[in-house]
């Protein structure tokens, strides 16, 4: 008996001591997220390599400074701010951005800055010569976008107005070489919105090698449709007109132009005669003979590159991929300096990996492959013959670097388990990795290109440290399984999924869960990788008494092509039966309480959560949805007919799966978040999903945040955005 009472008088102590040692953590407050700023870990910014492959430079606020790789010691500064005077003014110029000449004899300095759609900018560039200490205007006769320094470092190009211009910097002499830009009908070297938003560049002009041509691409969008946006900010709203492709619409025409710069003339590069078609990239080979030109047909399940030689514009075939769903556009594409290969990444295997090849256009090595997919290729150091790639052999949620030679004999170089990325130095003999897992933020390290550690440039310890004076609790992963779960073959699978619980977790106790989801084709929310902001808000969640999940439905990627392409023509659908199917096997948990399962997402995974509580109306009693497309008829059609082909040709595919024709279902609490000027998903994808839900006689809250665009984000908007949907939560999940 006294044993039995000093075991359980153990016990007690334990607990004792276990729940004074919680009272003594700080609880998370929105205010600390989002106002105080105190959740954002050390990071090194602005570090580019210098020409030599051993040193480096570092933005640290106050100058850009250079070191060293292998002995990480600080070697001179190459600029300070304080430098940075204009003709009579004391005054140095702030700089938000900067690029460095090829001879790293000049830099090309970015200040006053405005956004034009989420990645495009315009700026006003300075040109600072190292050498003679002057810093001038890169032009004065308006804003510029894109600036770059010809490879010889002697000139720079730019985009002002939709039109190209070169300015001379040995006389300075600003030359047009385009002029039939036109606001909304012709844009020359810079990407229309679609593009920009879809295939992921702004950039649309590139300089040759020898720096005697540029390569750009002229849009003309005079036929495609306009959309409209509202600003409130004034007596009478100001409307924004902008060329949008919905799917099913009219694209802009593409052409490819090569300007000479000696003979000052223009080559258009034929195209051939369909014009309803993508160039998602264009690319210089090692020669300034040579352009190499991506094409794709408008379904994007063919891909062609093209070699047009840039005296005459004739064109040859260089290599073709068909593919039964849809290719995925990448920048593994690298022409190796004796113009005989390249290199390529394609799935046409089922899973991602780096093929060599001949410039005649024939196969010669398969140089990676497993059921694995390489997720980036960071680049080919040329004399040793070594290609370096990012990959998820070991696991989906995990990344690490690796090198593969032409014989195909692959190195693993990163031995921390978690996420790792990779800088590399410009000769390949080094990189800066960058580590981290679920639970850690960011270690900065220096590696040589064998793996070695060479030292720690960021630890962030002092983060760590105030992480641990809060409450925290672990993210740990699990797996979700069911016979439902299958692949088009009949393979079961499984779903991968994390959960963080509240650091005072009972499992005789009920919780209420919320499943935050993304879904997209081809994206991941569960990784082993920091979180950031989103991280500490479910925390904070979890220390009010809830449960946060999020599960990779199938659809998402790093798992080959079947899983990642299984939802074309249906997007929504699959996703849908993983979410319910999630939330039932929560709700058989003994500590779940399975009448308080929501559900919260942005963009597609607002989409998804809307889907959610109404197709799954049964399993979820409350959602929220940020930002979310409502119907895929109304977004834009490179992305939307990647996966759903044109509505016409797919009617039920977009219509089945669109929740403003599942309204009728919803029984749950319902919130709708929207920014008014959202550019991308449109503030139309929520009115539509408004109007069928007061059809429907259904109760729903609703925010919409005036002038935000997809982001919701300025002042103290996200601190707003985060109190709101944490009061919801708690109204409708924690306190119910």
């Amino acid at each position: 008996m006294r044993k039995n009472f000093l075991k359980v008088l153990a016990m007690m102590l334990v607990l004792i001591s276990f729940d004074l040692n919680a009272q003594q953590k700080k609880d998370i407050h929105l205010k600390d997220i989002w106002a105080n700023g105190i959740f954002f870990p050390e990071m090194a910014n602005g570090v580019n390599p210098l020409n030599d492959g051993e040193l480096y430079l570092v933005d640290n606020d106050t100058a850009l400074n250079v070191f060293s790789y292998r002995k990480g010691k600080f070697v001179r500064t190459l600029l300070h701010r304080s430098a940075l005077l204009r003709d009579g003014n004391d005054e140095p110029i702030s700089f938000n951005n900067y690029t460095l000449s090829s001879d790293e004899k000049k830099i090309l300095l970015l200040t006053e800055t405005e956004s034009i759609y989420r990645h495009s900018t315009k700026s006003n560039y300075y040109v600072y010569d190292l050498a003679k200490e002057t810093l001038k205007p890169l032009s004065e006769n308006g804003k510029q976008s894109l600036a770059d320094f010809s490879p010889d470092g002697s000139m720079i190009a730019f985009v002002r107005d939709n039109n190209i211009f070169i300015k001379n910097l040995t006389n300075q002499k600003e030359t047009q070489i385009t002029s039939d830009g036109k606001f909304n009908e012709i844009i020359n070297g810079m990407a229309d919105w679609v593009y920009e938003e879809e295939f992921s560049f702004t950039k649309a002009f590139f300089w040759s090698p020898d720096s005697k041509k540029i390569a750009f691409y002229r849009f003309d969008e005079s036929d495609v449709k306009e959309f409209q946006l509202a600003y409130y900010q004034g007596l009478y709203p100001e409307w924004y007109k902008y060329k949008y492709p919905k799917a099913g619409e009219s694209n802009s025409v593409i052409e490819i132009k090569i300007y000479d710069l000696a003979s000052n003339t223009i080559l258009n590069v034929p195209l051939g005669e369909d014009n309803d078609i993508y160039i998602p990239r264009i690319k210089w080979t090692s020669s300034g003979d040579w352009l190499c030109i991506q094409k794709m047909n408008r379904l994007q399940n063919q891909l062609e590159l093209i070699l047009a030689n840039t005296s005459n514009g004739n064109t040859t075939p260089l290599y073709k991929e068909t593919n039964t769903y849809y290719i995925d556009i990448t920048d593994n594409l690298f022409f190796l300096p004796d113009n005989q290969y390249f290199v390529i990444t394609s799935e046409k295997n089922g899973f991602n990996h780096i093929y060599l090849y001949s410039m005649s256009g024939v196969e010669l090595k398969q140089l990676t492959n497993g059921n694995w997919d390489v997720t980036e290729v960071y680049g080919i150091d040329n004399q040793n013959k070594l290609i370096f790639f990012q990959s998820a052999e070991l696991s989906p949620i995990d990344r690490h670097i690796y090198s593969v030679d032409f014989d195909g004999k692959a190195k693993k170089l990163t031995s921390l388990e978690g996420y790792n990325s990779a800088d590399f130095s410009s000769k390949f003999d080094y990189f800066i990795g960058t580590n981290t897992t679920a639970n850690t933020p960011h270690v900065i390290q220096v590696f040589q290109k064998d793996g070695k550690l060479l030292r720690t440039i960021i630890d962030n310890n002092a983060f760590k440290a105030r992480m641990s004076e809060f409450r925290l609790s672990k993210l740990e992963f699990f797996t979700i399984t069911d016979p439902s779960i299958t692949l088009p073959d009949g393979k079961q699978v499984a779903l991968n999924a994390w959960r963080i619980l509240p650091d005072d977790f009972d499992p005789t106790k009920k919780y209420p869960v919320l499943i935050y989801v993304y879904g997209g084709p081809g994206s991941q929310t569960v990784t082993n990788s920091w979180g950031w902001s989103n991280y500490f808000w479910f925390q904070m969640l979890a220390q009010k008494g809830m449960i946060v999940i999020s599960v990779d439905n199938r659809g998402t990627g790093a798992r080959g092509e079947l899983f990642k392409k299984m939802t074309y023509r249906e997007l929504g659908k699959y996703e849908t039966e993983d979410l319910i199917t999630s939330a039932r096997y929560l709700s058989k948990l003994d500590y779940v309480d399975s009448s308080r399962i929501g559900v919260f997402g942005w963009s597609y995974g607002g989409y998804m959560s809307t889907l959610a509580i109404t197709k799954g109306a049964d399993e979820f009693s409350a959602a929220i949805a940020v930002a979310p497309v409502t119907s895929w008829r109304y977004y834009d059609n490179i992305y939307t007919e990647r996966f759903m082909q044109k509505p016409q040709d797919n009617a039920s595919g977009y219509d089945d799966n669109s929740p403003i024709n599942h309204v009728n279902k919803l029984k749950g609490k319902y919130l709708l978040v929207h920014g008014s000027a959202d550019d991308n998903v449109h503030y139309q994808n929520s009115m539509e999903l408004v109007n069928a839900l007061v059809r429907a006689n259904k109760q729903f809250e609703l925010m919409i945040y005036p002038n935000r665009n997809h982001g919701i984000y300025g002042g103290t908007t996200r601190l707003h955005l985060y109190t709101l949907m944490t009061d919801f939560l708690e109204q409708n999940l924690i306190e119910k």
